[in-house]
């Protein structure tokens, strides 16, 4: 059954226009009956054209699965624009002109997305306008950003005098009533990313799907204004791989504090929504992932801590008055895209507990995430949008999912797939049953709209559909969509300021890593060189340094126009990212020729790794090398910058004497080219990290991109994943980063010589909580002492492993990150103490059931990579179980008859 329902269109009761900001609200008087201006657009249509760019009208938007070409030409002549546009079925787009000449008409067949609403007209498609000149817009002037500000829906008419508005009752009470008074029809169109509201009730549109990963970015409700416009721009940080590579929590909520705010203000003024799909939190398991840009690395305990930190800095402390609401995505054992919408994994408990949903567990447990997106993928054969086990066992039960505004979202797409890849229901009709009863209440996607259907054959209860929706309106309550917030008074001026823009610089600098240094750098003194010359598909670099899942920035000042304001340079490309031709070699050979020092600035890009593309190999690609082999034999000093978030082998160029030096410059946003000025010549201190191991080019070929496991197998046939199980030996460590200077250190305090078990949980058993003992509890602190034996000033990370050689089931992991911190701007001769906190899952790993346990056994803990001090302890006694993952069921029962995936040993898309 397809589900239609026709709008009415009552546009002015849903977007109320104020010059006055949130001043406008003590003024409201709330009359159901004001809808004197119902204005109707009058629409002449121009054509089918071709958007590759979404650039033909780009004023205003507004995205709604109740779309249709009445409802986009009244929603933009309302706001005085002569034109309006539809795209993906779902957005309208809105200018003063348009520009044709980012578009080529077409004949209308390209424009075949149905309205879902009015299935007789269409929607435009993909990257496919519909466009409309409107006969009749609005005479008032078309809205500034400052007084499009979004007002809180309950001052609206007539939503307003309605029972959710009633602010003498309590949240439950009210989205129970506005639930209640919603028609059948109405609930299935607000359980998709693009909801349609009520014109009915006067609630209007609200589209769910925000990103905001590194800043503000392009996504169905983001609009970014024309250029020149307040809301044209945000802050554009670097790639959370290289962030974290800084290894500075601090830092880490700082961002996230930054990204929040300017989130929160582009939603008070209606240019994007209040909730964002945010944080990637999968650990970057597989170097060839084309989205391990997007994770803070490798290492659980790692992205563990950076989430922790990023969530509270996006949302802020208060749980019932959010800035904004994130999102921990993807739910859980997603990190391939090769085949990501079909494939089923099947790892064991232990990595499921110890990796795949331990960063899951501190977002949502600790974190207090207010939702989760379920993956692409199925994990034991059931598709993660319809697992039982993942959603209402783990996530909500286990851990505690379960206020009134925590809630599920489906990646896009992903319920669509349970049918469609994964076959896992013989009907789409199941597909949207089964999501929805095992408890995803969103769906991005149009699968939902079928759940008629699946009510007719009592496949769901609309019991059910009503808790996903109080779930959803009761998340709305906590950003002030309703009532208003604290935060309803971030406005543009909170956006890309001064310190903002201070604070992307310093996350580039934090995360640039040293890999190689002769001694050529820093360059401290100005006229060492007075040539240089910068080659490169990176040399020239703009919005190339924002990777994927951006925004657009003020300015994106690469490394050509940073290095430009110090020196005389010459710029030659030399090579593309991936490209075998030679033909620009030559200018580059001369131009390094005539210089005194030469930059490479290479490496990979999106057209190499991003979603929907892993890489096939871990080598530099294209002739890359080639040409950073020629430069060598210049007898000129030559710098090598290698920027991406996948690691490259860098043997040929570590084993090279005549490459002085090489930095990992990851995507660093839009201070990319003062961070990476600075950190040449000295004016700041290169202290970042790996994040991730740096393999040989043969783990490509040795290891299937399929294989789940982490653990090495005992016959030497797999060699195991990252750091703690890899047993070849990787080209660069996880961890590995050099400074300008030397540190000697010592500790300053440190643990005992033995610890019996039993005492160690006695004292969390006596907890009157529900969480009782767990790996969060605190165990210990350990302090070094770093002092700084050179001449430069410097930052420092000190990075604390465990290991033992006896404690627990074989095999075990070769070391474990448990604690980590930064020091600041330690001068030379100076020191300072390092606090490295452990807890009581610093010494605790999985068993065979996935239970977190304390192992007895003889241990060591080791500072840095190298063990620069270590200190070894013992644990006595039984072991013991401080969490307890939940247990696979056999079977689970659907209502609809289901086909258990085997495990995926080849793409599945």
């Amino acid at each position: 059954m397809r589900v239609s329902i026709i709008f009415v269109v009552r546009i002015a009761a849903f977007f109320c226009l104020s010059s006055q900001g949130q001043a406008k609200y003590s003024n409201f008087s709330c009359n159901a009956n004001d809808l004197a201006s119902r204005y109707n657009a009058s629409t002449n249509y121009l054509g089918c054209y071709l958007d590759n760019n979404v650039k033909i009208l780009t004023e205003a938007k507004i995205s709604t699965i109740g779309m249709t070409p009445q409802f986009c030409g009244t929603f933009c002549g309302n706001k005085g624009y002569g034109y309006g546009g539809i795209e993906f079925g779902t957005q309208c787009f809105c200018g003063s002109q348009p520009n044709l000449d980012a578009g080529k008409l077409v004949d209308d067949s390209f424009c075949n997305s149905a309205c879902v609403s009015e299935p007789s007209s269409f929607c435009g498609s993909n990257y496919v306008m519909s466009l409309y000149k409107i006969n009749n817009p609005s005479q008032n002037p078309k809205p500034s950003p400052l007084s499009n500000s979004f007002i809180p829906v309950c001052q609206t008419s007539p939503l307003c005098s309605l029972k959710i508005c009633d602010t003498s009752l309590g949240m439950a009470e009210r989205v129970a009533s506005l639930v209640g008074s919603f028609t059948l029809e109405e609930k299935l169109l607000n359980l998709v990313d693009a909801s349609a509201g009520s014109t009915t009730l006067g609630l209007p549109p609200y589209e769910w799907w925000n990103e905001a990963l590194h800043g503000v970015a392009s996504s169905p409700g983001v609009n970014f204004a024309p250029a020149g416009a307040n809301f044209s721009y945000s802050t554009s940080f670097g790639s959370p791989i290289l962030t974290a590579a800084s290894f500075d929590d601090a830092l880490i909520q700082d961002v996230g504090r930054v990204i929040g705010k300017e989130a929160r203000a582009f939603g008070n003024y209606g240019f994007s929504g209040f909730d964002f799909w945010t944080p990637n939190i999968n650990p970057f398991r597989d170097p060839r992932w084309g989205r391990g840009q997007e994770t803070p690395g490798e290492d659980v305990f790692h992205v563990q801590s950076y989430v922790k930190n990023f969530i509270l800095g996006l949302q802020g402390d208060n749980l019932e008055q959010k800035q904004i609401i994130a999102t921990c995505k993807h739910y859980a054992a997603y990190d391939l895209e090769t085949g990501r919408y079909g494939n089923n994994y099947n790892p064991s408990q232990q990595d499921l507990a110890d990796y795949f949903l331990a960063p899951f567990k501190t977002c949502v447990r600790d974190g207090k995430v207010g939702s989760v997106m379920c993956s692409y993928n199925a994990v034991n054969g059931i598709p993660t949008c319809a697992s039982e086990y993942l959603l209402d066992e783990v996530l909500r039960k286990h851990w505690n999912f379960t206020a009134d505004y925590n809630y599920v979202v489906s990646d896009c797409g992903a319920v669509s797939d349970i049918h469609d890849y994964h076959n896992f229901t013989d009907t789409q009709e199941g597909a949207a049953a089964v999501a929805l009863n095992a408890g995803t209440d969103l769906e991005c996607g149009q699968t939902y709209l079928q759940l008629g259907s699946s009510l007719a054959l009592n496949h769901t209860m609309e019991a059910t559909l009503d808790q996903a929706l109080k779930r959803l309106y009761s998340a709305l309550f906590t950003v002030g969509y309703f009532d208003g917030s604290e935060y309803s008074s971030l406005s543009f001026s909170d956006v890309a300021t001064p310190a903002a823009r201070s604070l992307a610089y310093k996350a580039a600098v934090e995360g640039i890593t040293l890999l190689k240094n002769d001694g050529i750098l820093p360059i401290i003194q100005s006229g060492q060189y007075s040539q240089i010359a910068m080659i490169g598909p990176f040399a020239n670099a703009t919005s190339q340094m924002q990777g994927n899942y951006f925004g657009k920035a003020k300015h994106l000042t690469g490394p050509l126009e940073a290095f430009r304001g110090k020196w005389n340079v010459s710029y030659s490309i030399g090579a593309g990212i991936s490209s075998k031709d030679t033909t620009e070699f030559a200018a580059a050979l001369s131009a390094a020729k005539e210089a005194d020092l030469v930059f490479y600035l290479g490496g990979i890009d999106s057209t190499v790794e991003s979603e929907t593309l892993d890489r096939s190999s871990v080598s530099w690609p294209g002739n890359q090398l080639d040409l950073i082999a020629e430069l060598s034999k210049l007898g000129k000093p030559l710098v090598v910058v290698q920027f991406g978030g996948g690691q490259l082998d860098d043997s040929a160029i570590l084993s090279n004497d005549k490459v002085n030096a090489l930095l990992w410059a990851g995507y660093p946003g839009q201070e990319g080219g003062p961070a990476l000025l600075d950190i040449v010549t000295g004016i700041a201190s290169v202290a970042g990290r790996l994040p991730v191991t740096q393999y040989p080019a043969s783990y490509a070929e040795e290891v299937s991109i399929f294989d789940i496991r982490l653990r090495p197998s005992t016959n030497a046939s797999f060699p195991g994943r990252t750091y703690m199980w890899y047993t070849g030996k990787p080209v660069i460590p996880f961890g590995y980063g050099l400074h300008y200077t030397n540190f000697s250190f010592h500790w300053e305090s440190t643990l005992n010589e033995s610890y019996a078990i039993n005492s160690i949980l006695s004292g969390c058993r006596g907890l009157q909580s529900s969480s009782g003992c767990n790996d969060a509890i605190p165990f210990a602190n350990v302090i070094a002492t770093v002092k700084n034996i050179g001449n430069y000033t410097s930052d420092f990370v000190g990075l604390l492993f465990l290991s033992s050689s006896n404690a627990g089931p074989v095999p075990r992991p070769n070391k474990t990150l448990v604690s980590y911190a930064r020091l600041h701007d330690i001068p030379g001769s100076g020191e300072q103490k390092l606090n490295l906190p452990l807890t009581l899952g610093s010494l605790a790993r999985a068993d065979e059931n996935g239970d977190l346990t304390i192992f007895p056994g003889d241990y060591t803990i080791a500072l840095d990579i190298d063990e620069k001090i270590m200190f070894n302890f013992s644990l006595t006694g039984e072991r013991a179980v401080i969490d307890t993952l939940p247990r696979l069921a056999a079977t689970y029962n659907f209502t609809v008859p289901v086909n258990i995936q085997p495990a995926s040993t080849s793409s599945h898309s």
